[in-house]
């Protein structure tokens, strides 16, 4: 093959991947009539968008109940508050995940717990997280990543034999089954998110999903500043705030829904694709199949970096140079994070928590040497774009001796954490 492209040769690909986000006409008509309705926010609860929206959104995921938030962590926030969590009171997450995730527990007025994840999913590894339950550990938040599910049969009756309460974090998951069952629809709640690189977007957004009427409303007042939920057959009275949706969202999000079953197919269809090609390539490993998965999401493709000769970072930006978008510390182990600034200082529940001593070695592989991320939106294309995808890694697999060899600064934002990355890389929404 000719010369890497970061060391000088030409790119195997120089044109654009399919454009994200991506819309429909009739989303213009909604956001006109919106426009013209005087009626722009969030209030009553649900407006009319908003309730038309999470009905639909609710039957697609197999839940009773839905209701729009202002974002994902709001929306994770929202449902411990839902769920009953009190100030002190532990909650398990996987320490491979976005930050929110974790950050979400503190501001509800809890303590994130760290546990490891399944080295072939990158989810949440149930026996680790049985192995960091005490006395005040009151939930779990399994978090459906990329394009994997967490064992959640596992998970729920490791649930139930400690009576805890199950959160599950499907910003990843919009649309996928795990054995039959939607994303969200499995625990006592679900959260998905729709900022602007979701598989679903209206820019910012999420949404809470539930069969429990408590929880819904519970979830009715905290959203709506304490207000009476529509039913109030529980007459719960909370402490609220405003986490509203705007119904410009909700307008924009009913056509998402809409397309979501066809890109969803083309996700999983190219997903294979690549899967196929990547399995006979040394040094990479595709991630292996998930049986109980019977409606595939893939928010990202990941695939292992298997090469012991140029690290990690390197590889992802000769690849990127390559003309294929893609990442490596997508994330990070969240103890480990700049951006999780948690300390008694700001949190007082932490007082007895030292984040220094925790070690999550699964996660720290994962995150700074062996997952590499490529954006859902490589996926949605035709079958040249996954090709170009497969030539590009093949390419630079095929040229680790002279990359080995290369300066380790061309690396450059791939080594860095996403606290200072955005600084460099303004264009991107993902």
């Amino acid at each position: 093959m000719t010369t890497l492209a970061i060391l000088g040769g030409d790119p195997v690909r120089r044109a654009p991947f399919s454009r994200w986000p991506q819309y429909l006409p009739a989303d213009a008509a909604r956001i006109q009539e919106v426009l013209e309705s005087g009626h722009w926010g969030g209030f009553p609860v649900p407006s009319r968008y908003s309730a038309e929206f999470a009905e639909k959104f609710a039957e697609l995921h197999g839940a009773r109940y839905a209701l729009t938030i202002a974002n994902g962590t709001i929306a994770l926030i929202a449902a411990l508050q839902a769920a009953g969590m009190r100030f002190g009171d532990e909650v398990i997450v996987p320490a491979y995940t976005w930050d929110g995730t974790a950050t979400a527990v503190l501001f509800a007025g809890g303590i994130p717990i760290f546990a490891d994840v399944d080295p072939d999913t990158y989810c949440l590894d149930v026996a680790s997280a049985a192995r960091v339950i005490t006395p005040r550990t009151r939930a779990v938040i399994p978090v459906h990543l990329a394009m994997r599910f967490t064992d959640m049969n596992a998970l729920l009756a490791l649930a139930r034999t400690h009576h805890l309460k199950i959160i599950e974090d499907c910003a990843h998951a919009h649309g996928g089954c795990f054995e039959g069952h939607g994303a969200g629809s499995l625990g006592d709640l679900g959260c998905f998110s729709f900022q602007e690189s979701k598989l679903m977007t209206a820019g910012e957004g999420g949404i809470v999903v539930t069969s429990d009427l408590s929880h819904f409303e519970h979830l009715q007042s905290q959203v709506n500043c304490g207000r009476a939920s529509l039913t109030d057959q529980y007459q719960q009275r909370v402490l609220g705030s405003n986490y509203r949706m705007t119904e410009w969202q909700a307008a924009i999000l009913l056509g998402q829904l809409e397309m979501l079953p066809d890109l969803a197919q083309k996700r999983a269809r190219a997903a294979q694709r690549l899967s196929e090609a990547l399995s006979s390539t040394d040094g990479v490993r595709p991630l292996p199949p998930q049986p109980g998965i019977t409606r595939e999401t893939n928010y990202c493709y990941v695939f292992q970096y298997r090469n012991q000769r140029v690290r990690r970072d390197l590889f992802c930006a000769a690849l990127e140079a390559e003309g294929i978008p893609c990442d490596g510390r997508f994330y990070e182990p969240v103890y480990r994070s700049p951006l999780f600034c948690a300390s008694p200082e700001i949190s007082p529940q932490l007082r007895d928590t030292d984040y220094a001593k925790v070690h999550c070695p699964v996660a720290e592989r994962a995150a700074y040497h062996e997952a590499v991320w490529l954006p859902q939106f490589l996926l949605i294309g035709e079958d040249r774009d996954v090709d170009d995808i497969a030539t590009a890694i093949a390419k630079v697999l095929g040229h680790t001796n002279e990359l080995a060899r290369a300066d380790p600064s061309l690396a450059g934002a791939k080594a860095m954490s996403r606290a200072q990355r955005p600084r460099k890389e303004r264009a991107k929404n993902y």
